[in-house]
C-alpha cells in the first residue's frame, strides 16, 4: 500500500501548489488526512456529502477535487460541514483539492485537457488570474457546426450557442469554469471563438457586440476533465486504482 503523505507531497510538486496563487477558500492541497494509507482513489469535481457517499461506498480512500470542503468561507463546523467531516473521519477518506493549480496545469489541466479533447493543438496559455495565465488559446480554422458537434462530444451534453463570430473559427479560447466575465479580454486578445463554462447574460449580449462565437458549455461539466486526468496520472505513477465519481449539478 502507498503512503498518503508520498502522493500528496508528489502532488504538491506536480501542481505547483506552493507556487500558485488562488483565492482563499481554496485551501488547496491536503484538506482532511485519513489513516495514512491509499488504496484506491476517486476524482470528483466537489466536495459534497453525495461524492463522499459514494467514495466510501466504492472503498476509495483518497478523494481529489477541484472545489474543496471550505469553498463557502470560514464557518462553525455545525450543521452540513459537521456531517461531511465526520463521513469522512468515519470512512478514513482523505481529502485533496486544487483549484487553479488544475486549471493552469498544462499537462492535466481543465483547459488544456478540454482543448486536446477537442483536437486543437499549439496551445498558448492566456488570461491572466492571480498572477498566472490560467486559459489556453489555439490558431484553429474549424467550422462552428463541427466545433459544436466536438463541445457537446466532449462535454457528453450540448452547449449553448451565441453564434456572433465567424462560421470559420481562426482563434479558439478555452477558459473553463467560471469564465465568462473575460469576454472582452478574450476579444482583445484576438479570440473570435470562447469556451468557458457558465456566463451571466451580459456576456451573450457583450459576445454579441464583440463579433465573438460564445459556447457555454457547463461550469461543472467542463471541470470534469482535470480530477480524472490528475487521478489517471497518480494511478499510473502509483499502481492504484481509480474512478471518476460523478455528481453533476445541472449547472
Amino acid at each position: 500500500m502507498t503512503k498518503l503523505n508520498e502522493i500528496a507531497r508528489y502532488i504538491d510538486e506536480f501542481l505547483r501548489i506552493g507556487a500558485c496563487a488562488d483565492w482563499a477558500n481554496a485551501v488547496n492541497g491536503l484538506q482532511v488526512e485519513n489513516s495514512g494509507e491509499v488504496t484506491r482513489i476517486g476524482a470528483a469535481v466537489d466536495a459534497s456529502t453525495r461524492t463522499f457517499t459514494v467514495a466510501a461506498e466504492r472503498g476509495v480512500d483518497l478523494l481529489l477535487v477541484h472545489h474543496g470542503l471550505f469553498w463557502p468561507g470560514l464557518q462553525p463546523l455545525t450543521g452540513a460541514l459537521r456531517r461531511q467531516v465526520a463521513l469522512l473521519l468515519q470512512r478514513d477518506i482523505a481529502l485533496y483539492s486544487a483549484h487553479l493549480p488544475l486549471d493552469v496545469h498544462p499537462l492535466v489541466g481543465n483547459n488544456a485537457q478540454l482543448a486536446t479533447s477537442l483536437g486543437l493543438e499549439n496551445l498558448e496559455p492566456f488570461i491572466e488570474m492571480k498572477g498566472q495565465l490560467v486559459g489556453v488559446k489555439s490558431r484553429t480554422a474549424i467550422a462552428r457546426e463541427e466545433l459544436a458537434q466536438r463541445l457537446g462530444h466532449s462535454l457528453g451534453g450540448e452547449a449553448q450557442l451565441v453564434a456572433s463570430g465567424p462560421a470559420v473559427t481562426n482563434t479558439i479560447g478555452v477558459v473553463t469554469g467560471n469564465g465568462g466575465s473575460e469576454i472582452y479580454t478574450v476579444a482583445r486578445e484576438g479570440v473570435d471563438t470562447f469556451i468557458t463554462g457558465e456566463a451571466a447574460h451580459w456576456v451573450a449580449v457583450a459576445a454579441e457586440e464583440l463579433g465573438v462565437n460564445l459556447f457555454i458549455g457547463g461550469h461543472y461539466a467542463t471541470e470534469t476533465f482535470g480530477v480524472k486526468a490528475l487521478a489517471a496520472h497518480l494511478s499510473e505513477r502509483f499502481a492504484i486504482p481509480w474512478e471518476f465519481i460523478a455528481a453533476p449539478t445541472g449547472l
